[in-house]
């Protein structure tokens, strides 16, 4: 017996719409048990993201051992973030970053997982800062796997060798600029009251240290300091659950709501901040400055301050 045509229709958009919902529940972070579990569906993508930071990998590595079926781009060279008026890691131009993510094989209607490589909190910054950009795109199903892969090796999970592209999709955009701060916007938090996080290494903070391309050590003044390393646990690939992140910000004097900014030297850190707040603990108020220092002391006539003192 066919079916009608009407029918075939209205089935066809039934399931179109219970995927699209299914991939849009995408959870912020994932277990090794759960992706074994769903590897194999058809609009998930592993996208590995593995790159010099930590040590964690590159192209040649993801080649000689990867989760498998995942797709490779390093974080660090396939144009992820790029150099704009003199600082360095800003996010791209729409269009290119559209390209470069449908010339991975991904599109709308996929989940996507960031495989980092579960050494450092720096390491895992790398997939903090891609979730960040898929969610300014207005891509929600994302997630990263806590423990990177490393949690996944130390499972005894299967890896495949080789690199296998996927054919290239279409990605379109949605673009939120709500969830990124500007200068101009960090200047007027001061003025506000918007909490300021200060997600770098408290030398840093206090201006005993300072980033290479930073023009002045020292912080934004009024912000407080949750340094990156304390967002993992013991400094590791897995994040620390909500309740610690919660009693660290507690310490400093930073409540669960409100209007927040997370701003390290050039976005990478800071985003480790933005995800445990926006994500994690579900502040959606929170942004992220991806200039940071060294955009803000790029202006000689804005104040920084000696943080802790």
């Amino acid at each position: 017996m066919t079916m009608p045509r009407t029918l075939k229709t209205a089935l066809a958009a039934a399931f179109l719409f219970l995927a699209a919902g299914a991939a849009q529940a995408a959870s912020p972070l994932v277990d090794v048990d759960w992706l074994k579990g769903n590897l194999t569906k058809p609009n998930l993508v592993v996208l590995d993201i593995r790159n010099r930071i930590g040590n964690a990998g590159s192209r040649e590595v993801f080649a000689e051992g990867h989760i498998p079926g995942a797709v490779y781009s390093d974080y660090l060279a396939d144009g992820w973030r790029v150099t704009r008026d003199g600082v360095p890691g800003m996010l791209p131009p729409v269009g290119d970053l559209e390209k470069l993510i449908g010339g991975l094989g991904i599109g709308n209607g996929d989940h996507v997982v960031l495989v980092a490589g579960g050494i450092n909190a720096a390491d895992m910054g790398s997939a903090t800062r891609v979730y960040w950009t898929f969610k300014v795109l207005g891509h929600d199903a994302v997630s990263i796997l806590d423990g990177g892969h490393a949690a996944w090796v130390a499972a005894g999970a299967p890896v495949e060798k080789g690199t296998a592209p996927r054919p290239a999709k279409t990605f379109a955009a949605d673009f939120r600029p709500e969830l990124i701060a500007s200068r101009a916007d960090v200047v007027a938090a001061q003025k506000t009251g918007t909490v300021l996080i200060d997600n770098r290494p408290p030398a840093q903070y206090s201006g005993a240290a300072k980033h290479a391309k930073a023009q002045r050590g020292g912080t934004i003044p009024g912000a407080v300091n949750l340094p990156q390393e304390k967002i993992t646990k013991d400094n590791g690939g897995f994040f620390a659950d909500s309740g610690t992140i919660g009693k660290l910000l507690a310490a400093v004097g930073i409540k669960k709501d409100g209007p927040a900014i997370t701003f390290c030297n050039t976005g990478h850190w800071a985003s480790l901040g933005w995800f445990v707040e926006h994500e994690l603990r579900g502040n959606e108020q929170t942004r992220m400055y991806d200039g940071s220092m060294v955009d803000y002391t790029s202006d000689p006539a804005l104040p920084v301050a000696k943080g802790g003192s």
